[in-house]
């Protein structure tokens, strides 16, 4: 018997019974989603929850048509600093009559205003976050939650001396996907997490943020230098309206739009709730040469008290958007619809191969001693469990908002609250501080910064 046979024979063998061949227990199972519940009878004018929302771009023109189709919610103001979107948020709303304006802070002063949808770029995240705790509303703010590091703490801070709901618009921590892998981790599917790959690329000009800009935009329909806040002043630019994810002074890059994420889902799914000790982040620009500053792919590897947790971001390629638990009993992969489990017994299923260094006959009295103290009786073979969950889009906004209003109702807390949001957004910017100082970083939980 030649060794290269034996060990093959052994792979094999315990491939053929890892994939359930030997038996099987595959089931699919349907999740419903984890949505509100229309209420009994029709919601009074007076128990209604009004809204306004900062922002009707991309990302706030979907929340607000997912918002408003919610029982016992109502927008009544809207914000942007281009006049195009008034005109939206009209016909999204379907009230010609809404109060649009272009200074958000006039729905902060409005009594009849209960709460704060925030859709801005994210360099505005922390201004219009803290000034809406300020004046006693309640904020939905969308993800990354900071621009900086320092932004996240004064955004915690707003919140919990103003006793404000503040909940950060990573959707799938409210999907019932999540839920599920949550529940399949503490039950103990697949014991003591010791790895996390987490995946996903684009290969679309949408994808890598190339948007058109609006047709008719002009420093006349626009207030150009508002929006540029504290930046650098520049001259009126479409592209860096439309496109800003793409430059560091307005964005996070594929770290704060994508990567974000997919770390909150994490976090949601096995109950940490804290900034990763350390990230170390190699990419680059590689095919979108267009003038931006952020990475078109970028690859990090995180370590979470010990837990190497590795993300591979890109725009160039497409492929699946995953999670990867992995443990000593088996396998989670959550993706956008749906959760499947494999579950490993961590036993040979075949005699070693190391047996290829004994002599013939201690060999074969190892493979039958072997084979009577393993080899299950007939019928009583192991099965090997794989089970699916569908459900719902995990990003769907639905759950998530309302998570939010119910919230704003009842005054409990949220998960994705400003501590939460804020532990997934210093990943991202360690991510980032990685990958532009060619260096490995660390968090300093004491100083509250990033250190090389």
């Amino acid at each position: 018997m030649s060794s290269d046979f034996s060990r093959r024979k052994f792979l094999q063998t315990s491939a053929i019974a890892a994939g359930g061949l030997f038996a099987s227990n595959t089931k699919a199972i349907a999740l419903e989603p984890k949505i509100q519940s229309a209420p009994s009878k029709p919601v009074g004018a007076n128990d209604r929850l009004r809204f306004g929302i900062v922002g009707v771009g991309m990302e706030g023109s979907a929340l607000l048509s997912n918002a408003i189709a919610l029982p016992g919610v109502e927008c009544v103001g809207a914000a942007d600093l281009y006049d195009g979107r008034h005109t939206l948020a009209k016909e999204i709303t379907g009230n010609p009559n809404l109060q649009t304006t272009r200074e958000y802070r006039e729905l902060l002063d409005r009594k009849d205003i209960d709460c704060i949808i925030a859709a801005v770029p994210d360099f505005w995240h922390k201004q219009v976050v803290v000034d809406s705790c300020q004046a006693g509303k309640d904020v939905y703010c969308e993800k990354p939650m900071s621009h900086t590091v320092p932004e996240g703490f004064a955004m915690i801070e707003a919140a919990e001396k103003n006793h404000r709901i503040v909940e950060i618009g990573s959707q799938r921590v409210s999907s019932a996907l999540v839920a599920k892998a949550k529940e399949m981790y503490q039950g103990g599917a697949i014991g003591e997490v010791n790895m996390i790959e987490l995946t996903l690329g684009r290969n679309s000009p949408t994808g890598a943020w190339e948007y058109p800009p609006p047709f008719d935009l002009s420093p006349s329909n626009l207030a150009w230098d508002t929006w540029l806040k504290d930046t650098p002043k520049i001259p009126f630019n479409p592209d860096r309206f439309a496109r800003w994810r793409c430059w560091r002074d307005y964005g996070t890059g594929v770290a704060g739009d994508l990567m974000v994420h997919l770390l909150s889902g994490m976090q949601a799914t096995l109950g940490w709730n804290e900034a990763p000790r350390s990230a170390l982040s190699l990419g680059g620009i590689f095919r979108w040469k267009d003038g931006r500053q952020m990475p078109d792919l970028q690859t990090v590897l995180f370590d979470y008290h010990g837990i190497p947790v590795y993300v591979r971001l890109g725009l160039s390629t497409e492929t699946p958007e995953t999670a990867r638990f992995m443990g000593p009993h088996g396998i989670i992969d959550a993706t956008e619809f749906g959760i499947h489990y494999s579950s490993q017994s961590g036993k040979d299923t075949a005699p070693s191969y190391y047996d290829m260094s004994f002599p013939e006959k201690m060999r074969d009295e190892y493979v039958r001693e072997w084979h009577a103290k393993n080899d299950p009786r007939i019928g009583k073979e192991p099965l090997t469990a794989e089970t699916t969950y569908t459900g719902d889009d995990w990003d769907d906004y639905k759950p998530h908002l309302w998570a939010f209003f119910e919230a704003v109702r009842s005054r409990k807390p949220v998960v994705e609250d400003a501590v939460f949001g804020n532990h997934a957004a210093i990943a991202c910017h360690m991510a980032n501080e990685s990958y532009f100082s060619k260096r490995q970083v660390f968090w300093d939980a004491n100083t509250r910064t990033v250190k090389t």
